[in-house]
């Protein structure tokens, strides 16, 4: 919708030709009930029949760049197709089961909850990690480590549901994951590769469709095999074809939904075997050097692709480290899922940047909840969604710094606490997203991207 002051007619004819405005003071771009963008312009001439995006938004991107006023506010408002060609991806690094605080990025060293975990030093002066990150404790000058995280889910499954989609589990509604509603405002449609790419299961799109849903990587590092097609290309078009006549018989006869899902997916399916951009998830290209900076475990080689299908336009990898639900003998599992995790998580930081990606890449580290500060009698620590740590890079986070901190014991959020809506509202803002937008059910009912939520303003500052 668009609305004006001082307008005036240019033109008019009988009640049923078409008839002219030209703005000529301020222009006011409205989605929903949320003014957008208010913007001084005396170029743009609008019709009864209206004004199309392109024309509204190449008209508006031309001004403001003219008179210097294009700010991050302004470019929040983009519509989608200015979203896509910033070209802006989103990397998960999800560790499943809750990785211990204690043992990662907030130790207690000298108190009876810390255990025998000791700490180290890091890039940042006074700032300590646990033993065993030496690879993320170097690149912390890149990292905004974020040690308040709070939340009051503690079972694995809702926990993990929230943080992957902003909502706690509802029977009604299958929430979109996060990721997907993120691809989907910022995704460019004609790039040959899924907007959404996992290495290991993941949540899905739910009711955004089969085109934000998850294309399921199991081993990276070579091309999936469910990719290659099955019979010669001539033949496998033959196939499509043949395919089409029959859908095209099924949607006469009442099934053109059904219909119209199916050659969606088959679309997307048949545009990636046949593209030779499917070339990202094959390493044979790939500098042993930089291979052997990752690593060749499993989330290793996962970082790497998260790597390579950035520089194809992928808008959202999840890359998933299994095993960190340390109920026992947690000390030891933690230092082996850390000789799994550090180097390859710290090498992506550092390859993204090297490469010109990171200011446009923004990168996740996270689980579910965090460990309690008790050990358990089995040597290990239990679900603690109290208190825990993240830590979030790149997309214009200010690196280097430490957000919120745990009490002494490690039992509760000292100051600045953030919860999992404010940590998703956060990336909203460093993906120039609107976290307010609207996607609607299958019932109508309207749902926001992330519901409610603050973003950190020091992330920014």
């Amino acid at each position: 919708m668009l609305g004006n002051r001082n307008e005036s007619r240019l033109a008019s004819g009988s009640s049923s030709a078409p008839r002219t405005y030209r703005l000529t003071n301020t222009i006011t771009y409205i989605t929903g009930n949320t003014i957008m963008l208010t913007y001084r312009h005396d170029n743009l001439v609008l019709s009864r029949r209206g004004c199309s995006r392109r024309s509204f938004l190449r008209t508006i991107s031309a001004g403001a760049l003219t008179t210097g006023t294009l700010g991050f506010h302004d470019l929040m408002t983009l519509q989608a197709e200015e979203l896509r060609k910033q070209g802006r991806s989103l990397i998960l690094l999800w560790m499943a089961g809750g990785p211990s605080q204690f043992e990662t990025f907030d130790p207690k060293p000298g108190h009876e909850n810390g255990g025998e975990t000791k700490a180290i030093s890091t890039a940042l002066p006074g700032v300590r990690i646990a033993e065993g990150w030496e690879k993320t404790a170097g690149i912390l000058n890149e990292v905004a480590l974020i040690r308040s995280m709070t939340n009051k889910e503690g079972n694995h499954q809702r926990a993990s549901y929230q943080m992957h989609t902003g909502y706690v589990p509802s029977g009604s509604v299958k929430h979109p994951a996060f990721g997907c509603s993120v691809a989907r405002q910022i995704a460019d449609p004609r790039n040959e590769l899924p907007a959404v790419v996992s290495i290991g299961p993941t949540e899905g799109a739910g009711f955004l469709g089969v085109d934000y849903e998850p294309f399921v990587v199991n081993n990276p590092g070579q091309l999936p095999s469910n990719v290659g097609a099955p019979v010669p290309n001539q033949r496998l078009n033959r196939r499509l074809g043949l395919l089409g006549q029959l859908e095209g018989e099924f949607a006469q006869r009442g099934a053109e939904v059904a219909v119209e899902n199916h050659r969606s997916l088959y679309d997307k399916a048949s545009k990636l075997v046949f593209s030779p951009e499917n070339k990202a998830f094959d390493f044979a290209d790939e500098p042993a050097a930089i291979q052997a900076q990752y690593g060749n475990s499993q989330f290793g080689k996962g970082c790497l692709l998260a790597r390579r299908l950035v520089e194809h336009g992928v808008s959202f990898i999840e890359v998933r480290s299994n095993g960190w639900d340390t109920h026992q003998d947690v000390f030891e599992t933690v230092k082996n899922k850390a000789n799994e995790v550090d180097a390859p998580a710290a090498a992506l930081i550092a390859d993204l940047k090297a490469r010109g990606l990171l200011e446009r890449t923004v990168v996740v580290w996270t689980g579910e909840f965090g460990r309690t500060p008790r050990v358990n009698a089995r040597g290990g620590r239990d679900h603690y969604p109290r208190v825990f740590n993240s830590w979030i890079a790149g997309g214009g986070i200010k690196g280097g710094q430490v957000i919120g901190s745990s009490t002494k014991d490690g039992t509760a959020v000292e100051d600045r606490p953030v919860a999992v809506h404010d940590l998703l509202a956060s990336v909203c803002k460093a993906m120039h997203v609107d976290p307010s937008h609207e996607n609607i059910s299958p019932l109508g009912r309207p749902m926001k991207i992330v519901d409610g939520g603050t973003v950190v303003d020091e992330l920014f500052s």
